[in-house]
């Protein structure tokens, strides 16, 4: 789903920086680990507080830890172990955004999560057998 349908930067700017907080919520997706991408049939889901993730790219990459708090109006996540210090010495987390990590554990305390992660299954087994049905269909036609 596209934010604008303008091409101007500028426009794309502004309806990045007013878009909702209901609407913000689908810029936090995350790719899941190779591991719960096969457990779970879903290749990515929006960051949790709780999630604990590993970030790929930036100075803290190979960092993991869990994830402390949600940033929606910045679209920024705070991970344990990603800190800063101030000038006068206090540590502070460094906001970092969440398509530069990686889902390694699921917080899985919600129930209605878990609901999300079964209804993307489906969708992504039916658009897979999909795909596998046109192929064999364009197989055979051109054989």
């Amino acid at each position: 789903m596209p934010i604008t349908t303008s091409s101007k930067p500028s426009k794309q700017r502004k309806a990045l920086y007013a878009m909702p907080l209901h609407l913000r919520h689908k810029l936090f997706t995350a790719p899941l680990s190779p591991e719960l991408r096969e457990k779970y049939g879903v290749k990515r889901l929006p960051v949790r507080t709780g999630d604990v993730v590993r970030v790929m790219r930036g100075d803290f990459a190979g960092h993991e830890g869990k994830v402390v708090k949600v940033n929606l109006k910045h679209a920024r996540i705070f991970i344990e172990g990603v800190q800063i210090k101030k000038a006068d010495g206090t540590p502070v987390y460094y906001p970092i955004h969440p398509s530069k990590v990686m889902i390694v554990k699921l917080d899985l305390s919600d129930k209605y999560r878990l609901k999300i992660i079964e209804r993307r299954k489906g969708v992504q087994e039916a658009a897979t057998s999909k795909v596998e049905q046109s192929s064999k269909s364009s197989e055979k036609s051109a054989g």
